[in-house]
């Protein structure tokens, strides 16, 4: 096993994120302190600092019931409890999605939200937003009994009529194991809720880990929070099966409709290789027989054999509580723990230091920017002034006029700036109308009209692609504006670097491609779903409604994340050019003032020159503290965690 484990590597991860936020902090501090940004750069930094605080790392542990989720995750994360902390025994014993996290302003505690709620239109997400809709339990973390006793319900459930289930959307006449469910007085047996959540302080989860705890197929297609949202948003899927039964039928389903569609931080797991140790043979032939069916796995689901792992998550589990290496490599428990290590952190702090790269790059390089400007035009007016030693009125007078046409001109080419702010302020009027929230809105309730009014299933389904269509196109259209206006930016940063000597860098690419993909891993997911219904039911017609609640909600998300990116990236192509305009303006002004005073009594001008050397050298030490701050951010930046191998899945940790 690899000396760095996913627990130990998580830790590191989580200490370098705090070291980074610590640095930033000191870099935003120095600024303030030397007036080197403005409201908007202060903003940037604390989004910087919000995103390095409330980052997390999701892993989904996806399957059928019966398959060895619950031990597994007991296995790799709770073992130092030296028991059981998540139910795990036979049958089912996650009925419904299961959320493990922390948040420290809340205290621990198990909230559960009633099957009930499915009958309203509202989704996961925003019952969220309303802490009255669950039933809350405190946990005792000092007791393991209380906090199982409390764990264990998760399992429960209650028998409801036929009516009532298919109301909830949780009864398909269509299913035949459904309908052999239904017991002879006309009930059958639902989930008693319809999501938990459990606010749990264990280390990890208290540095940002979230752990998704799923249901059976059952559950899984029924509640479109996990197919639309949970899944595909976790960093790491592991998909477990169990080695005594193989790839079963509801297995491929649960893969095809829910999860394979990439193969993208996706990896299955072949629990329970323990069922195959069989002391009448030899070792070489046990481990023929898993190699066997870990190809077999491979095959059928589409995934190289490096993204499948044969284990035993009980006998794992055993062997960390009794501190057994023997059954722990026996186990191949480490096997799976170190490539989740190898890969997932490490992809997910790339994408991190990725954001944070790009946004302290803008920052820091306007904030050099706007000294190398002050330093210039400081080395500027000390030159000038030098030159005035020992000249008659008439120099003196001729180079105030000179500074006063200096002055005049930039003026003038400010209010050619101010037209070119007005074509932009109509450009990025145009862009928002189609990129705003009211036009996503607009797109929801005309598909809200068209599947309220649908008969068959064709017109629900029209209803749902004329909403991907129609959003993509908003959002196709917004990056050919957006690619305008860099265009436009790009021509007045080279005019203004020209007319009048800034120091201006080309504004930074940006466009809506991952906004789009986002839209495209949404629209997939529900093709995958609903892409081959041709008849419509009472079931359908709901599932259909509920899985249109959760896309919207989805693609608001997205919409909500690409307004603010835009809305950024919009202050920070206009924050360097509005900065070294407003230090050029006051620069100047101080130098006319400095010239009328010298003019005015030449005694004051080896004062001036004085003072001006004082703010070189301190404008000087402000620049060499810059560049060390920048060169500390660039040193935490490329720091890694221990290089992940190739030959494993990759994990994809966008949007």
């Amino acid at each position: 096993m690899n000396s760095v484990n996913l627990v130990e590597r998580f830790q590191l991860y989580s200490s370098w994120r705090f070291a980074l936020g610590q640095t930033i902090m000191r870099f935003r501090d120095w600024m303030g302190e030397n007036n080197v940004a403005d409201a908007q750069g202060i903003t940037r930094i604390q989004r910087v600092l919000d995103r390095l605080a409330e980052d997390k790392v999701s892993i989904a542990f996806v399957a059928e019931f019966s398959r060895g989720k619950s031990e597994l995750i007991n296995a790799i994360f709770f073992a130092d409890y030296g028991r059981r902390i998540l139910p795990s025994s036979a049958g089912r014993t996650t009925m419904c999605p299961t959320e493990l996290l922390y948040n420290d302003g809340e205290a621990p505690q198990l909230r559960l939200l009633p099957i009930e709620t499915r009958s309203g239109h509202q989704s996961v997400a925003e019952y969220r937003q309303s802490p009255e809709a669950w039933t809350v339990i405190a946990l005792d973390t000092a007791s393991g009994d209380a906090m199982l006793e409390a764990f264990r319900q998760v399992s429960q459930v209650k028998r409801v009529r036929v009516s009532v289930a298919r109301q909830l959307g949780l009864f398909d006449e269509k299913d035949p194991d459904a309908r052999s469910a239904v017991a002879p007085d006309g009930t059958l047996e639902i989930p008693a809720w319809r999501h938990a959540v459990i606010n749990f302080p264990h280390p990890l989860l208290a540095q940002g880990l979230v752990i998704l705890d799923t249901p059976g197929l059952n559950a899984i297609g029924s509640e479109p929070e996990l197919t639309l949202n949970l899944i595909p948003s976790a960093h790491a899927v592991l998909f477990i099966l169990a080695a005594d039964t193989g790839v079963t039928k509801s297995d491929i389903q649960v893969w095809r409709e829910h999860i394979g569609g990439s193969v993208r931080g996706r990896i299955a797991v072949l629990n329970k290789i323990d069922s195959m140790w069989d002391e009448l043979k030899t070792g070489p032939e046990i481990e023929a027989e898993i190699a066997s069916q870990t190809r077999q796995v491979a095959a059928t689901l589409g995934l190289p054999e490096t993204s499948v792992f044969p284990i035993s998550a009980q006998k794992g589990l055993v062997a960390k509580i009794h501190n057994d290496p023997e059954l722990l490599a026996r186990s191949r428990l480490p096997r799976l723990e170190t490539a989740l290590s190898q890969e997932l952190i490490p992809a997910k702090q790339d994408i991190v230091r990725d954001f944070v790269a790009d946004e302290m790059r803008d920052i820091t390089g306007a904030a050099q920017a706007l000294l190398a400007a002050r330093i210039r035009e400081v080395q500027n007016q000390k030159t000038e002034l030098i030159s005035l030693r020992d000249r008659n009125q008439g120099v003196m007078q001729g180079m105030l006029d000179r500074v006063k046409s200096e002055k005049g001109q930039f003026e003038r080419g400010l209010m050619q700036f101010a037209a070119i702010r007005s074509v932009l302020a109509r450009s990025t009027n145009n862009l928002f109308a189609h990129l705003g929230m009211e036009a996503y809105t607009a797109q929801v309730e005309k598909a809200q009209q068209g599947i309220s009014g649908a008969t068959f299933s064709a017109g629900m389904l029209d209803a749902m692609r004329g909403f991907f269509s129609h959003n993509r196109l908003l959002l196709e259209t917004s990056d050919r504006i957006v690619a305008e206006i860099t265009d436009m930016m790009a021509a007045m940063y080279q005019r203004f670097s020209e007319d009048f000597k800034l120091a201006l860098s080309m504004p930074r690419a940006f466009s809506m491609a991952r906004y789009i993909a986002e839209l495209d891993r949404v629209e997939d997911s529900f093709n995958r779903r609903f892409g081959t219904v041709s008849l419509i039911t009472q079931y359908e017609r709901t599932l259909t409604r509920r899985f249109f609640e959760v896309v919207a909600t989805r693609i608001q998300k997205a919409f909500e994340i690409a307004n603010r990116d835009t809305e950024g990236w919009l202050r920070a192509v206009m924050n360097p050019l509005e900065g070294q305009i407003k230090e050029r303006q006051h620069a100047l002004r101080k130098r006319l003032d400095s010239l009328k005073r010298i003019h005015a009594a030449a005694d004051t001008l080896e004062e001036r020159i004085d003072d001006l050397r004082d703010t070189e050298r301190i404008v000087s030490v402000q620049g060499a503290e810059l560049e060390n701050l920048r060169l500390e951010i660039e040193a935490m930046l490329s720091q890694d965690m221990i290089k992940s191998e190739a030959g494993r899945a990759g994990f994809d940790v966008s949007l």
